[in-house]
């Protein structure tokens, strides 16, 4: 799955190695933590899984997953796509967002920006929290240009989830959930484990 035509990228912690993912909002407040495990690099950019049984936190909320999961946090840097496996409700989460960077030797951390791309069964496909962002971008005085990028790309996003196109694809998610699953991790397996074996 590893695209060898990619750019030079950071050094990377081994396949396998459990760590967080960090949200915060744009203000620099605590927002959601999740923990998850690397799985690699392809084309659109690094990924993620979280397995059934790891834990989602942040101020006031803190479950543990019932589903596994993969992230994407592609090169753009400008939203994170999940994928939650079935029977999970809502297949695709794309979190709008900025500055989502994995800097060497830290945990992956990106800026929640409100918006999301949601596929759900029961829904079908929509944009969610457009009344959140309309009241953020004035509280935390968004940039315009920000505002402008991130709304267009909302219903970019809307438009390639709706299509199928990769990598929204399930067989793609199907392919790194696949990759997860090797893993054969549980909730005794979560970050303050070290770099997870392959089962």
């Amino acid at each position: 799955m590893t695209d060898d035509r990619l750019p030079q990228s950071p050094v990377r912690p081994a396949p396998g190695t459990a760590l967080a993912f960090r949200w915060r909002k744009w203000d620099g407040g605590v927002h959601w933590v999740h923990e998850c495990v690397y799985l690699g690099r392809d084309q659109w950019g690094e990924w993620f899984g979280q397995p059934a049984g790891w834990r989602s936190t942040r101020p006031g909320r803190d479950f543990a997953t019932d589903h596994a999961s993969v992230t994407l946090l592609p090169l753009s840097g400008d939203y994170a796509y999940t994928h939650n496996a079935p029977p999970h409700p809502t297949s695709v989460y794309i979190d709008i967002a900025w500055d989502v960077r994995w800097d060497e030797g830290s945990d992956p951390t990106g800026i929640d920006m409100d918006l999301d791309v949601v596929s759900r069964v029961d829904r079908g496909i929509y944009i969610d929290d457009r009344d959140e962002w309309d009241e953020h971008r004035v509280g935390y005085g968004y940039p315009a240009e920000i505002v402008e990028h991130l709304d267009a790309l909302a219903t970019e996003l809307e438009r390639q989830v709706t299509a199928g196109l990769t990598p929204f694809d399930p067989t793609t998610a199907s392919a790194w959930l696949a990759r997860l699953a090797e893993y054969g991790l549980g909730p005794d397996d979560a970050p303050g484990a070290g770099t997870a074996t392959p089962a």
